[in-house]
């Protein structure tokens, strides 16, 4: 039987989460870690199971407001901010991170990328479905021969001809790919120009030459459906052109700085939750006639684990708060995008540390696959390799500091 079935907990309480947040972000959190427990969590198991998607889950989110929330209310959204933002993704992943995973690659790497960059036909016609989570988004960037180097490497082209752009090439590792509806594709309308020739397109699943090749099966984050897409010859509208041709490089890089501090919220609401269930496990487990929570060796594992997730928090809310304010012209570059790589290279690395600990207080019991703290060590891998690896973040970082 799972740890989530044999060890209940209480949900993580907001009151631990009070690091600068106003009393409208503590609503704002508490509310969707209730509506995470309730709704996301009893789908986490299943998902984990059989890399299963619950095709009913993202119109519920939709209709309880938790999509759009950086859009404005003509869009379908709630007009708040990247912050607010950040927070629903937080609790969502102390509960199904999985679905957390899905969300904000739907929320933030697609319909945030359209609302910043996309023109108003383009907003009026992808939003509104998006937002009511009747569409669901994915971004196409990675490639089999082109991870780190998604840029110079990229081998997927688009030409153009007449009213439309021709894409052939593919990509991989696509969180949302398999089951995705609208999807922010890069792609190489200049080869002569390398990474600066590079424009960003809006690609329906039904459109002609497009196809998914495979659904790839995972070691952690399962249930988050992530796959392989083809475009032979694919045919997308010219007016689905996001932004300039060979304008695409800002976009991405725009969209790289805000998908790395997004990763943040994710680490911390995963080790919360493995910090509250060892709490929990190190309480009621026994041995040598008393619970383990009295061995001063565990005690010290709490202890750090509890300081290092405190941290976590702090990182994470500073980062957040300083991409609010970030214009189009800022991101990409200076500033910004060292902070957004320190931020996850320090957040990614200390969930590692978190998860070592609590896998060691559960001992045996977590290392049993259907353990609840089983499925959260398994996701430890992810968090250090997307959005770039934990040593192209401290490239970046060192890139920015020495004028590189």
């Amino acid at each position: 039987m799972a740890d989530d079935q044999r060890y209940p907990t209480e949900r993580v309480s907001v009151q631990q989460a009070f690091s600068g947040l106003s009393n409208q972000e503590v609503e704002i959190l508490d509310n969707a870690d209730r509506f995470a427990q309730a709704e996301i969590y009893p789908l986490a198991s299943e998902m984990d199971d059989n890399e299963s998607w619950p095709k009913d889950i993202f119109p519920k989110m939709g209709a309880t407001g938790y999509f759009g929330i950086t859009a404005p209310e003509n869009y379908g959204g709630s007009g708040m901010d990247v912050f607010t933002s950040g927070l629903i993704l937080q609790a969502f992943s102390r509960w199904n991170h999985a679905l957390a995973l899905a969300w904000v690659a739907h929320e933030n790497l697609c319909m945030n990328n359209i609302l910043r960059n996309g023109n108003e036909a383009q907003r009026q016609k992808y939003l509104p479905g998006m937002n009511r989570g009747e569409l669901i988004g994915a971004l196409g960037l990675t490639e089999p021969g082109a991870g780190s180097d998604a840029l110079g490497s990229m081998r997927t082209t688009a030409h153009r001809d007449g009213d439309h752009y021709v894409l052939n090439g593919s990509k991989i590792y696509i969180t949302n790919g398999p089951i995705a509806d609208v999807l922010l594709v890069y792609a190489k309308t200049n080869k002569d120009l390398g990474a600066k020739g590079i424009s960003a397109f809006i690609v329906e699943k039904n459109m002609p030459g497009f196809k998914v090749a495979q659904k790839l099966n995972k070691m952690g984050f399962r249930g988050s459906q992530t796959g392989e897409l083809v475009f032979d010859n694919c045919r997308v509208p010219v007016a689905n052109l996001v932004g300039e041709e060979n304008k695409g490089v800002r976009i991405v890089m725009s969209g790289l700085d805000l998908e790395r501090a997004m990763i943040s919220p994710i680490c911390l609401g995963i080790a919360e939750r493995a910090l509250q269930l060892s709490i929990d496990y190190a309480k009621q487990r026994k041995q040598f006639g008393k619970p383990i929570a009295h061995f001063q060796m565990v005690q010290s594992m709490i202890a750090d684990m509890y300081t290092w997730v405190e941290s976590m928090r702090v990182f994470t809310y500073q980062v957040l708060r300083a991409c609010n304010d970030v214009s189009e012209e800022e991101a990409g570059r200076g500033e910004i995008h060292k902070l957004t790589a320190a931020g996850v290279l320090y957040v990614a690395e200390t969930t590692n540390k978190v998860l070592n600990h609590a896998m060691q207080v559960h001992g045996g019991s977590g290392y049993i696959w259907e353990s609840e703290m089983n499925r959260l060590y398994r996701s430890i891998k992810l968090l250090e390799i997307g959005a770039g690896t934990s040593e192209v973040r401290k490239m970046i970082i060192a890139g920015e500091l020495l004028d590189l």
